[in-house]
């Protein structure tokens, strides 16, 4: 099955076993834009998970996070007290910049340094990019939080495949699926003691068609549209002799480079439930080769 495609990269795979159903170019070194917070939240909510961080604590948004982050639609001020669950929705639903520093900037001053001259920034992209490392991914090179490439040196960059497996990684924590699921979200935080309110929309217009449940968009000058898409079909179950195995059904689809992600994402997705079909209906043979 040929795909007309005009994405620079892109690839389909089965989140269960990491089996690539098919990809073009998925090993390209690329820049991806926002997709960058994935791994982000990531940082932040093992970091929550492993050393018992509280995601209802309030901080302090700080001053550095407007540098260089390009836009503030969200419309956060210097010295906002947020929790940083609400810090985490603005940064995964809208892909809130300003969020995604001020995350970095905090959980980054809770971790130990392995170099006391390191900034709470460093040490959090230092830990984007020991997980990249932890999830074999190999062309990965994260710089910010963000993901913003404009006056940046080093330039960050990923490829499809490696996308695809932090996507993999992201979705078995529930937290996580919780939030790229959700379309609206209200958040509030405090100016001054006065409460503020804002709702997120979600980047993601595929959310909810198709099985689509997640996942992230990006988007850059040099990145082009991105998009990172997952998409869940009912568990099917087998009976097998006197029992019975169930395999949870579902795709990931990374898309990069695209001038039409939405209408790209739409199709790799229907594409790959098609393979994903074939695939199932001969057995689930999975070839080491062709693994994430």
């Amino acid at each position: 099955m040929r795909s007309a495609v005009a994405a620079q990269a892109f690839i389909i795979a089965d989140a269960q076993t990491g089996y690539v159903l098919q990809e073009s170019k998925s090993k390209d070194k690329r820049q991806i834009g926002s997709l960058t917070k994935i791994a982000s939240a990531m940082v932040v909510l093992d970091w929550a998970e492993r050393k018992g961080g509280d995601l209802n604590q309030f901080v302090s948004i700080p001053p550095s996070a407007f540098v260089g982050t390009l836009e503030n639609n969200i419309g956060f001020r210097p010295g906002d007290d947020i929790a940083l669950r609400d810090l985490l929705y603005a940064a995964l639903i809208q892909s809130d910049n300003v969020a995604a520093y001020a995350l970095a900037s905090y959980v980054g001053s809770q971790i130990e340094a392995p170099t006391p001259q390191l900034s709470a920034i460093d040490i959090f992209v230092t830990q984007m990019n020991a997980l990249a490392k932890q999830l074999n991914m190999e062309r990965t090179r994260f710089v910010n939080p963000h993901g913003v490439d404009t006056k940046v040196k080093p330039l960050p960059y990923a490829s499809a495949e490696d996308i695809a497996r932090l996507t993999r990684y992201a979705l078995n924590k529930a937290s996580f699926r919780f939030y790229v699921s959700q379309k609206e979200r209200q958040i509030s935080w405090y100016r001054g003691g006065k409460e503020q309110h804002y709702l997120l929309h979600n980047t993601n217009e595929l959310l909810g068609t198709n099985g689509i449940d997640g996942v992230k968009t990006g988007q850059t000058a040099r990145a082009g549209q991105c998009l990172v898409l997952s998409s869940a079909q009912d568990s099917e179950v087998v009976q097998e002799g006197t029992g019975t195995r169930i395999f949870p059904r579902r795709i990931i689809v990374v898309l990069l480079g695209s001038t039409n992600r939405f209408a790209e994402g739409a199709q790799l997705v229907a594409q790959g439930w098609q393979l994903y079909d074939q695939w199932a209906a001969a057995g689930r043979l999975v070839d080491p080769k062709k693994m994430l």
